[in-house]
């Protein structure tokens, strides 16, 4: 039995009728008393009370603290109520994420586990990914493209195309990823996405069927790409679309996935193939290291095994590209100085054009995202002269 204390309830109500305005803490103090005397009314606020000084917060032992409580105050919504399974997926999402940036990864992937069950499946799915477990991850994908949801649909098929992909099943990837090429080829002649998107695309497609052994398929999205990129040194976007920054940034980090470590449940890496929802200890451990790396091309430099050191200075490119990829302000002169040494240490490479094929793909895809798209015809073409495509 719950003992009520009738003073505290009126200081409650008292603040919350008042002229002021409460701090957010304020709110999470009046509810949770009140939350004791009318759960029907204020559990639900409670929640989202303590939701909104969780994302305040800057805190991960408070965060994990205030999800925590919101999730357990989410699971007392009477069943029935409108707003409780999207209040409860709210608060689980919190608690998870609060969890992996303490690197409590267990915990946190059963917290995705009752997520999925609550209809929410990307987060499990991307955990699952981190930890290598990538046929599993895909099929959480197909029973989501299953289940019809239509949101971003780009998102969702490239992340599926990489879990298959990364399960070693390649032409399912290719057949995932190709439905979404179609589209964006429809859109593109609609003029309803951009050609820079479609862009992006055929060269990643052709990455995927060059790794399953297609040359023929790889030749021939190339080609075509090429000649997207034709179009757009010739006339430019038909329209001026608004930052599509994410689509480049998330490709290009996918296409590194084959030079980094395994990913393993006790070696987590990056979900390749998402741009958002990377579990906080994953970013900075991926994040983290840059440094290791940065003297490692050091010493290779200094030894002059310019093979080496082209393979990890794209390594470092890379994890520049997930710190601050999606930035648009000053992205062209921000990102020049690291796609142009990767292209100037491949061309000291003789005997290796696909290194330097693959430098001049890397820049030219990172003009086409700066909008210079003359000079990343040029760096493609060449890319594809290299490669001996017809």
């Amino acid at each position: 039995m719950v003992t009520i204390d009738h003073d505290a309830v009126l200081r409650a109500r008292v603040l919350l009728l008042g002229s002021g305005r409460p701090s957010r803490a304020e709110l999470v103090g009046a509810y949770r008393v009140l939350a004791e005397v009318s759960p029907k009314a204020y559990v639900p606020k409670l929640v989202d009370a303590l939701l909104a000084l969780c994302y305040d917060s800057r805190d991960p032992k408070v965060d994990v603290a205030l999800a925590a409580e919101a999730t357990r105050a989410a699971r007392r919504i009477e069943a029935g109520e409108p707003n409780r399974a999207e209040q409860l997926r709210r608060a689980l999402d919190a608690y998870q994420a609060s969890l992996f940036a303490l690197g409590r990864r267990a915990e946190g992937r059963a917290v995705c586990e009752e997520l999925a069950e609550a209809g929410r499946s990307d987060p499990l799915a991307s955990v699952l990914a981190e930890e290598g477990r990538f046929r599993e991850a895909a099929e959480l994908d197909e029973e989501a493209a299953r289940n019809g949801i239509p949101e971003h649909s780009f998102w969702t098929r490239v992340r599926w195309a990489a879990n298959l992909e990364g399960a070693g099943l390649h032409d399912a990837a290719s057949a995932v990823f190709h439905e979404l090429l179609e589209e964006t080829r429809c859109k593109a002649a609609e003029q309803r996405t951009a050609l820079a998107i479609l862009t992006w695309e055929l060269v990643h497609f052709s990455r995927m069927r060059e790794t399953a052994g297609d040359a023929a398929g790889a030749a021939a999205a190339r080609r075509e790409a090429l000649s997207v990129l034709k179009e757009l040194a010739a006339t430019g976007e038909p329209e001026n679309w608004s930052c599509i920054l994410g689509w480049w940034r998330t490709l290009f980090v996918l296409s590194g996935r084959a030079a980094e470590p395994a990913a393993s449940a006790e070696s987590p890496m990056p979900p390749f193939g998402t741009d958002l929802g990377w579990s906080r200890d994953v970013r900075d451990g991926f994040l983290g290291m840059l440094p290791g790396l940065e003297e490692e091309a050091a010493r290779l430099r200094e030894a002059d095994r310019l093979p080496e050191l082209v393979d990890v200075q794209r390594r470092i490119n890379i994890r520049a590209a997930v710190r601050e990829g999606r930035h648009p302000y000053l992205f062209e002169e921000r990102f020049t100085p690291y796609f142009d040494e990767g292209v100037t240490l491949a061309r000291r490479l003789p005997g290796h054009p696909a290194r330097l094929a693959r430098a001049l793909t890397d820049r030219s895809m990172f003009l086409v995202a700066a909008r210079s798209f003359e000079p990343a015809h040029a760096d493609f073409a060449e890319a594809v002269a290299l490669l001996h495509d017809r």
